[in-house]
């Protein structure tokens, strides 16, 4: 017996792109493997371990016991722990049945639009976006409409844009801020002016992303769901991962009506139940412990973003804004396509960041991933020294084409 996989493979499955940001990750460490000293500016991953405090706290939890199932929505410490965050920091009231908690808020994304997403509704997504929400809206079957804002405008759509591609098939509406892949962070008049608009229509939620809420160098981090009437039909999706240096602990949450939190817990329910329990405990004592660990990586990350700022300004040809937040930037190399140097030529974003892996020994996610062909993502969650290396690479492998 043989398997045909044409046949066996969901065409579902067959039409998924695979994740950029992690496919020239794991190409980083292959031509790693092979020697090669390569510096990985691809991930989205804080370069800072997890504070101590709250892996004490995990181990402490595995000391009480804290090693079975839990409900699957969270610990009901951990959502009240969510809670209270909520109000102090975003004044915004829940309470511990409108949480839940999962493997990280890539899962709460994706159990949200699998709650929401019938096939052909049409779901508008904020370009440049994370790359995970056009295909987990094209997996439920829905219809991304992107809309884009460019460098010129810190890559922020308008009002009037959100307007016009809003139509009777509209049934979510999704955005993150602080933006990856971009660091720009909507202020809050943008997002009331935004808001204003969604709500003359029926029917539609927001997922506002807001997993960099905290590495925000405004110091004004403003959600869309504080403008009055779109607290219930917003769903904010958060996590420990950026802010907490806890990538590898797997967990995010949502925050929304209650509906729409039902509906989410019957999902999880039936397809990983809840997050790891020790993990959950730690998360509700960093949630409510001092936040100056917190406070030094924002620090740092500011002081790396100006690093990054002034280096590539130094680039000819090469554009770059002033992200206000997360750990990105997003230069727009669009000057260097059709280019060669008499080996490469670089004809769009994907030639550009495969060049610079196999020349520079830079890894680097093409804009095309994002929706905007124009530009590359670089993750500033590295080394100063690290930083001035890959783009002093960067820079001279670029001298070389005309």
């Amino acid at each position: 017996m043989s398997i045909d996989i044409n046949v066996m493979i969901a065409e579902k499955i067959k039409c998924m792109t695979e994740s950029a940001t992690i496919r020239m990750a794991q190409k980083s460490r292959d031509l790693a493997a092979k020697g090669v000293d390569v510096i990985s500016l691809s991930l989205g991953e804080p370069d800072f371990d997890t504070p101590d405090f709250i892996k004490d706290a995990a181990y402490d939890g595995l000391k009480k016991g804290y090693t079975k199932y839990t409900p699957v929505p969270g610990l009901v410490e951990l959502r009240k722990a969510i809670t209270e965050k909520l109000l102090k920091e975003n004044h915004l009231k829940y309470t511990t049945d409108q949480i839940v908690v999962s493997n990280g808020a890539k899962q709460s994304i994706a159990n949200i639009c699998m709650s929401i997403i019938n096939p052909g509704d049409e779901v508008i997504i904020f370009a440049p976006y994370w790359v995970s929400y056009f295909e987990i809206v094209k997996f439920n079957e829905g219809i991304p409409v992107v809309i884009s804002g460019d460098i010129s405008r810190d890559f922020k759509v308008t009002s009037a844009q959100v307007e016009a591609a809003i139509t009777d098939k509209t049934r979510l509406i999704i955005y993150s801020s602080p933006c990856n892949p971009t660091g720009s962070v909507f202020t809050k008049e943008e997002l009331t002016a935004i808001a204003e608009v969604i709500k003359k229509h029926n029917n539609i939620v927001v997922i506002s992303d807001e997993i960099y809420e905290h590495i925000n160098f405004t110091g004004d981090h403003f959600s869309i769901a504080q403008v009055e009437g779109m607290q219930d039909i917003t769903a904010i999706v958060n996590g420990f991962s950026k802010a907490f240096a806890m990538t590898g602990w797997r967990l995010g949450y949502m925050a929304g009506p209650t509906w729409l939190a039902s509906a989410c817990n019957k999902v999880q329910g039936q397809i990983t139940s809840g997050a790891a329990s020790f993990s959950q405990y730690a998360a509700a004592v960093a949630l409510r412990a001092d936040q100056d660990e917190m406070s030094t990586m924002v620090t740092a990350f500011k002081k790396r973003r100006d690093l990054v700022i002034q280096l590539l300004r130094e680039i000819p040809g090469v554009k770059v804004n002033v992200p206000t937040g997360a750990f990105y930037v997003f230069p727009d190399i669009s000057h260097y396509f059709g280019k060669s140097n008499g080996n490469i030529t670089i004809n769009d974003a994907d030639d550009f960041c495969e060049m610079l892996l196999s020349e520079a020994h830079v890894g680097s996610v093409s804009g095309v991933a994002f929706g905007d062909p124009n530009c590359f993502r670089i993750s500033y969650a590295a080394s100063e020294d690290n930083i001035r290396k890959a783009i002093s690479n960067i820079k001279r492998v670029l001298e070389d084409f005309k």
